[in-house]
């Protein structure tokens, strides 16, 4: 099954499943969005379970490849300055240097090239802007035989558990604000990144 349909059939279901999970997560999270209103990124919106918890007073664009998704992530943006896009977070249908913040919740480990999607990020934010991800990255030299067993077999139907984040974002025009393990045993971290 391909990521397009396994995401097309989760849609219905993936709230149930992810919202209350990850709720505290998320808001956490975007609790480090900037102060003053600014061009905010959703990286892989999907049904929108971010936008519950978004202040009112920067501009939104939220991105995902999955129409059955993103149809449902539009009436969570009530109140909110949010435009849907579809597109591939992998090759943003965005200009250079036209964000300032870009959250990346739970995307970098489910597509196929996570580097690709940072590279991208780096690519739409401006300088000194911040990417703020939530997801399920490894530490880079922990061995975690259980996640990289279960890795090809979660990746089928929706996401990958064995991307080490040091080495997606090697070489890359970040620098590591925080990086904090942020639940299930360091399973997920939340990481913080300054685009230099």
């Amino acid at each position: 099954m391909s990521l397009a349909s396994a995401y097309t059939v989760l849609a219905p279901f993936y709230d149930r499943v992810v919202s209350g999970a990850t709720r505290p997560l998320r808001q956490a999270s975007l609790a480090h969005l900037p102060a003053a209103p600014a061009d905010v990124l959703l990286v892989g919106v999907g049904t929108g379970l971010d936008l519950p918890h978004l202040p009112a007073a920067h501009r939104y664009t939220g991105v995902d490849f999955n129409a059955a998704m993103l149809a449902r992530s539009r009436p969570r943006a009530s109140g909110l300055d949010f435009v849907a896009v579809r597109g591939d977070a992998m090759k943003l249908p965005f200009a250079d240097a036209c964000f300032d913040c870009a959250v990346l919740h739970l995307i970098v480990a489910v597509v196929p090239d996570g580097r690709a999607v940072l590279q991208e990020a780096a690519r739409v934010l401006r300088p000194g802007g911040q990417a703020l991800l939530l997801d399920k990255f490894l530490r880079r030299g922990r061995p975690a035989p259980l996640r990289r067993l279960l890795s090809p077999l979660a990746a089928r139907v929706a996401t990958r558990l064995d991307v080490v984040l040091e080495d997606a974002l090697d070489g890359l025009p970040f620098g590591v604000v925080s990086d904090d393990a942020a639940a299930f045993g360091g399973w997920f971290r939340q990481v913080r990144l300054l685009r230099t």
